[in-house]
C-alpha cells in the first residue's frame, strides 16, 4: 500500500473576501487554515502534499505557506494556467482566468502517481474527514474498474455562512452509499428557525427550502490515478461544448458526476462528524478563529501545531 498524497487547490485568491486567504493567520500561534489541514493530513499517513497554484504568486505562497511543510512531507507544485489545455485546445481571446476545480486537478495529474486526496486551500474539514480520507485510499484498489473514489459527506447546515450566501453541492445518495448526482444550487442562506433556504430558485422568484441535513460535497475527495484519463476526457469534451464561453469553469464534482454516469467511478460517501468552515467573507474570520481555538481547548490540537 501507498502512502496517500494531498493535492491541495490554492490557485484561486478569493475575491469576495480580498487578498490570498490561504495564508491569512487564524490559530492561535499563528497558524492558518491551511496548517490544521495539513496537520490532520500528516496525522492520518499522507506523506505528500501537492499544491496547484498560479505562477503570479509563486514566490510568496512558497514562502509563507509551502516552505513551512518542507521537511515534514514531501512538497511539490502544480500551476494552473489558462493556456494549459489537453489536445492542442486554445483558450478563447479575453479569458482572464482559469478553467475551475476540474481543471486544477487535471493540471497537477503528472504529480499524482499515488492515491490522493483533493481539498481546497482555505476550507477547515477537520481530523474525522482526513482520518477517513486516509484510511480509504490506504485500502484502495489502483486496478480496480470502475475507479474507486471517495467525497466526504457534510451536513448542509454544518457548512453556512452567517454573513452572506454560499454555492453547495447537494448530492443524491444512493441506499448503498454511493454518490449518484450532484446539483449545484446558489445563494443558500440560513433560513429563520434553522434549516437553509435559496431565495429565487429556478428564476421564479420562489424560496427552496432544505431541512439542513442534506449532504452536500465541499471539495473534499479521494481518488487513484485511474481516474486521470477519464478527467482527461471530460475536461476535453467540457472545453468542446463550452470553451468558448469567457467564464465557463469546469467543476470537479460536475466532472465526477459525469464519470459515474459513464461508469468510469465509483464513489464512496463517507458522511464525516466534523463542521466545515471557511473563509468565504472578510466577516466569517472571528468565527473561524473562535472554532480553532475552542479545538485548542478540546485537545484536538496543540496550542503550536509546528512547534
Amino acid at each position: 500500500m501507498k502512502s496517500p498524497t494531498l493535492l491541495v487547490l490554492a490557485a484561486g485568491m478569493g475575491s469576495r473576501y480580498g487578498g490570498l486567504k490561504q495564508i491569512d493567520p487564524v490559530g492561535p500561534s499563528q497558524e492558518t487554515v491551511l496548517d490544521y489541514s495539513v496537520f490532520d493530513a500528516l496525522r492520518s499517513g499522507f506523506k505528500k502534499i501537492v499544491f496547484v497554484i498560479r505562477r503570479d504568486f509563486e514566490a510568496e505562497f512558497r514562502e509563507k505557506a509551502g516552505r513551512r511543510f518542507e521537511g515534514r512531507a514531501e512538497v511539490r507544485y502544480a500551476f494552473q494556467e489558462i493556456d494549459r489545455l489537453p489536445g492542442g485546445r486554445r483558450a478563447p481571446a479575453g479569458r482572464e482566468k482559469p478553467w475551475g476545480t476540474g481543471h486544477a486537478v487535471w493540471c497537477a495529474a503528472g504529480e499524482l502517481a499515488e492515491p490522493f486526496a483533493v481539498i481546497n486551500a482555505d476550507d477547515y474539514y477537520g481530523a474525522d474527514s482526513f482520518g477517513r480520507l486516509g484510511a480509504f485510499l490506504s485500502a484502495a484498489d489502483a486496478a480496480a474498474a470502475p475507479a474507486p473514489c471517495c467525497m466526504i459527506g457534510f451536513r448542509l447546515d454544518r457548512t453556512l455562512s452567517e454573513h452572506g450566501t454560499v454555492s453547495r453541492g447537494i448530492c443524491s445518495v444512493g441506499a448503498d452509499g454511493r454518490l449518484a448526482a450532484v446539483e449545484e444550487c446558489t445563494a443558500i442562506e440560513r433560513a429563520p428557525g434553522g434549516g437553509a433556504l435559496q431565495k429565487n430558485a429556478g428564476g421564479g422568484g420562489g424560496a427552496r427550502v432544505f431541512s439542513g441535513s442534506e449532504v452536500v460535497s465541499m471539495n473534499c475527495w479521494g481518488f487513484t490515478p485511474a481516474i486521470l484519463p477519464a478527467l482527461e476526457r471530460e475536461l476535453a469534451r467540457f472545453l468542446d461544448a463550452h470553451g468558448a464561453a469567457p467564464k465557463a469553469e469546469f467543476y470537479l464534482p460536475f466532472a465526477v458526476a459525469a464519470m459515474i454516469e459513464r461508469r468510469e467511478a465509483d464513489v464512496r460517501v463517507l458522511p464525516t462528524v466534523d463542521s466545515w468552515f471557511g473563509i468565504t467573507y472578510r466577516e466569517d474570520r472571528p468565527r473561524v478563529v473562535a472554532a480553532l481555538r475552542a479545538h485548542v481547548r478540546e485537545g484536538i490540537y496543540p496550542e503550536r501545531l509546528w512547534g
